[in-house]
């Protein structure tokens, strides 16, 4: 029996890693993502052709899918959230990704209400399979790609929130002894899930930039439709290199020494990787100065 694991997947780079990381530790993965009128809602699109690209490569059982996805819609959720990251908030704040204008990113409770999802289905995994003496069941590991990077900004990426969420789920169910938090991206960087992506795309035999291209970090999408389309809906989705979550990924990439295989552009049109690594060398540096 493979070891079970439920994912919640973004469609951003870290819980795509994440997923990746599962694989090449023997788990098979249920992926959660969540619609809840987000912005950045092409995260959901990328989260889908991962999956899929992952599932049709050679080296799994073709009778078997190790990635189970499903897209869960909080509907009615959008209207009633006050954040800069739904549809209808505020503007999404450019700039270094430690400054305090990033708490306008913060979706209230969002982790929770995910949570919550996420444990009922892990717990019914877990017990699918125990009898009525209750003496068989299945270890299964939630999944976070939550990082150090998040603590500041985001309270419920924190390690208290977890052991209290958890605490609260342990006491509210039966059998929960069999769910446990898998989050081993919380005390590393950006650079350092990306550092992992890279060797877990070696273990697996996948394409980096084939992986990769199929994220999103951008809370500031942009589309740019085809010149020859008559409809608004035909045309390409475009990673921002502004915002402060572009930032901290463009850095990573800088760090890890190759290009960003996801597709940049500005209010001018597309544009290529060095401008975007240009902009961000220039918003580090500056942050730099700030901080000495």
């Amino acid at each position: 029996m493979k070891k079970q694991a439920v994912l919640s997947l973004s469609g951003g780079m870290d819980s795509s890693t994440l997923l990746l990381h599962l694989l090449a530790n023997g788990y098979e993965v249920t992926a959660l993502s969540f619609d809840y009128g987000q912005k950045h809602r092409v995260e959901l699109e990328r989260a889908k052709s991962l999956v899929e690209y992952i599932n049709d490569r050679k080296f799994y059982n073709k009778q078997d899918n190790y990635v189970k996805h499903q897209v869960i819609k909080l509907d009615g959720l959008q209207q009633l959230l006050n954040s800069a990251l739904v549809t209808g908030g505020k503007d999404v704040p450019e700039g270094h990704y430690e400054q305090d204008n990033m708490k306008e990113t913060v979706v209230p409770n969002r982790n929770k209400i995910f949570s919550s999802l996420i444990q009922a289905v892990a717990l019914s995994i877990a017990t699918k399979n125990v009898g009525d003496d209750c003496t068989v069941g299945q270890d299964v590991a939630i999944a976070l790609g939550i990082h150090a990077g998040d603590h500041a900004i985001y309270p419920d990426c924190r390690q208290e929130f977890r052991d209290a969420d958890m605490e609260a789920f342990r006491i509210g169910n039966w059998d929960s002894h069999l769910v446990s938090f898998y989050t081993p991206y919380l005390d590393t960087d950006k650079f350092g899930i990306l550092e992992d992506g890279l060797e877990a795309c070696k273990a697996l035999g996948l394409d980096f930039n084939e992986v990769y291209k199929r994220t999103n970090t951008s809370y500031k999408p942009i589309f740019i439709k085809s010149p020859w389309a008559d409809m608004t809906t035909t045309g390409t989705w475009y990673s921002d290199y502004k915002s402060a979550a572009s930032v901290e990924r463009i850095e990573s990439f800088i760090k890890l020494g190759r290009p960003d295989p996801v597709a940049y552009a500005d209010e001018t049109g597309p544009v290529k990787w060095e401008v975007a690594k240009a902009h961000v060398e220039k918003v580090l540096a500056e942050h730099k100065k700030t901080t000495i």
